[in-house]
């Protein structure tokens, strides 16, 4: 498409910015961390939709000293003349109105990642200063808003405006520096290495797009640049694992859909499977994951029924969770931007029915071709679900086993537990306790009403690599399962939780975070929604507890300690260092640690799912080089309480 051809004619505006500052979280998730890489990756993936149209080539980030974030491309820019329908620059459209952009049928772009067309504006709405300049025409139009709202015109930018500003007055492209607005944000920043992951993304999926980072704050430069596309996210992902076969790829497409798959099994235990669609990664999955899924279990399938036919074996029911067992998959479907079907704004589910058949057929005819192809490998595979397939059965058998001996259906709550006299789970809260000493003074200080108290001697069972009917011989996890009163396995009913909000309150020392490990092991790999849905946290309790004549106060760091002190310094001050909850007696524990008008709670979420089960199966796993190498990497960060 040429340049010209990109007018202001083709922005389409649906409705005002006025619903986006009132609720936040409609519109980017939420207003915290993750909220906020939201609205970067809004303005990131309008400059991947020039790539998309074909005319780009090269995007920048960078993260200023003075919190602003800057996002420049080299695509058409921006239109900035006046739409005839309306009379206002269609640039001012496009960044001030929900739902105005080239982006619903006006011709722009074929393949978007935008469909509502809300990005910009949304980013905008939500930044207290927000400013765009278009290189268009050999010229640099720019405008200028506060909370959504423009200060003046779009207008032509001056020399020195442009020498302020660190603009070059060359080519083409939109150049987008916001603020996040600390009335909606707080005090949350981006994340350098989050920031990066986002591009990193976006430069596998997209090959031939050069993806420029600059930090100015840390000093951090970084350069992606992928031709192997999905292939290459694939190896990167399962790098240092023991994989089973080549990276397998095939693509299809058809005037309006294209889709590319590739895929990879290792001798790990754990899944990750990710949809994108347009650029955009659809976080909880969608139509494409679901085509992808439903092929894969029939593929392999077929090809065992292949293999077993006149071998006088019985054929086995080899499932859809048989085939999840080491699987690294990457679906990547594009699709014209007005045609997509989201679940909501934040593009987390794909609903388009018709994408998951043509998935679904793209991913048998591949596996087909591939097997048949390459039959060494093909075995390779499907020994490798057999095994799974194998391991569930006998799990199973054991956990049938277990059932019948009553260890967990009809079993009472474990006597060691301090229930709540609550049984609405919304407001009860379960502390899982390291130590029966701090039990003890934990079970006296609570709150009787919603306050419930588990204590858990020593460390727990490492779950990261345990079948369930060995899980079911440890005591203290069989406790655990039996409080929570959801079940596990098969049995696994998040609607029988019987607290959501559970707290791991260990001691502030090194025992204490290897313990916190294992509980975030055993949640993260079987019960997960719980961390989904926001039920998990970890307690903060106190490191020091420092008095200054009669007045008591509690530091949580050394740094708060040192204030203390120095604010204090006409007085002596007697400082403890508690090095475990026991010595907190019931009175302090419950002023402390678990008054909620008063405790520190961290609650757990997990922010990137491929990173997070990498660090557990490196951290908890069974091989051990690449935890060594972990530990002498980040030796030196550590800080020892010795």
């Amino acid at each position: 498409m040429a340049n010209n051809d990109y007018t202001a004619e083709q922005i389409q505006v649906l409705e005002g910015l006025d619903p986006v500052r009132k609720r936040p979280g409609m519109y980017i998730g939420s207003t915290d961390s993750r909220g906020l890489h939201e609205c970067l990756r809004e303005i990131v993936d309008n400059s991947v939709d020039e790539s998309f149209a074909g005319v780009a080539d090269s995007i920048w980030v960078t993260l200023n000293k003075d919190g602003s974030s800057t996002v420049r491309d080299n695509g058409r820019g921006i239109p900035v003349e006046k739409q005839k329908k309306t009379g206002i620059s269609a640039l001012e459209l496009t960044m001030t109105k929900l739902h105005a952009g080239g982006k619903f049928g006006g011709g722009a772009y074929k393949v978007s990642g935008g469909l509502h067309g809300v990005g910009a504006s949304v980013v905008n709405a939500l930044s207290s200063y927000f400013r765009v300049v278009v290189l268009r025409d050999n010229k640099a139009y720019y405008q200028e808003y506060k909370k959504g709202k423009p200060e003046k015109d779009v207008s032509i930018a001056s020399q020195k405006q442009l020498d302020e500003w660190g603009v070059k007055l060359e080519g083409t492209g939109t150049i987008t520096t916001f603020i996040p607005d600390r009335e909606i944000f707080g005090d949350v920043v981006l994340e350098n290495t989050k920031v990066k992951n986002l591009l990193r993304d976006r430069a596998y999926l997209i090959a031939g797009l050069n993806f420029h980072f600059e930090d100015k704050v840390g000093g951090d430069r970084a350069s992606f640049y992928f031709e192997g596309g999905i292939k290459s996210l694939v190896a990167h992902t399962n790098r240092g694992k023991n994989t089973l076969n080549e990276v397998i790829y095939f693509q299809k497409a058809d005037e309006h859909i294209s889709c590319e798959v590739a895929l990879q099994y290792s001798d790990s235990y754990n899944e990750n499977v990710k949809g994108y669609v347009n650029g955009i990664y659809t976080t909880d999955g969608g139509t494409h994951v679901t085509g992808f899924r439903i092929a894969l279990t029939r593929a392999i399938s077929d090809y065992y029924k292949k293999l077993q036919n006149g071998n006088g074996k019985d054929d086995a029911v080899l499932t859809g969770d048989d085939m999840k067992e080491g699987l690294t998959a990457i679906i990547y479907v594009k699709m014209p931007s007005e045609s997509l079907q989201f679940e909501s704004q934040t593009k987390a589910k794909l609903n388009n029915p018709e994408i998951q058949g043509f998935v679904a057929t793209a991913v048998k005819e591949g596996l087909d071709t591939y097997f048949e192809e390459h039959p060494q490998e093909a075995r390779k595979v499907v020994e490798k679900i057999m095994l799974a397939a194998r391991a569930r059965l006998a799990a199973r058998a054991a956990k049938d086993a277990v059932l019948r001996k009553g260890a967990l259906e009809g079993a009472t709550l474990p006597g060691k537990l301090a229930d709540c006299q609550s049984s609405d789970a919304e407001i009860s809260e379960i502390y899982l306790v390291e130590g029966d000493s701090a039990g003890g003074s934990a079970k006296q200080g609570r709150d009787r009403r919603h306050q419930a108290i588990l204590p858990l001697r020593g460390k727990i069972l490492n779950t990261e690599r345990t079948q369930l009917d060995k899980m079911m011989k440890s005591e203290e996890i069989k406790n655990l399962i039996v409080a929570l009163g959801c079940g596990i396995g098969d049995s696994l009913n998040y609607d029988k939780l019987r607290y959501h909000r559970i707290i791991i309150m260990t001691d502030a020392d090194v025992d204490g975070a290897h313990i916190d490990a294992l509980f975030l092991t055993f949640f993260y790999r079987h019960m997960p929604e719980i961390i989904n849905k926001g039920y998990l946290y970890i307690a903060l309790p106190p490191l020091f507890r420092v008095q200054i004549g009669k007045e008591v106060r509690y530091a949580y760091s050394e740094e708060e300690r040192d204030a203390m002190v120095t604010d204090g310094k006409n007085q002596k001050a007697t400082i403890q260092r508690y090095k475990g909850l026991g010595e907190m007696n019931p009175s302090q524990l419950w002023e402390t640690t678990m008054n909620p008008e008063t405790r520190t709670l961290k609650q757990v979420t997990i922010e990137d799912i491929e990173a997070a089960s990498n660090m557990f199966e490196m951290l908890m796993g069974e091989e051990v080089p690449p935890r060594k190498k972990y530990i002498q990497t980040h030796a030196k960060l550590a800080t020892l309480d010795i």
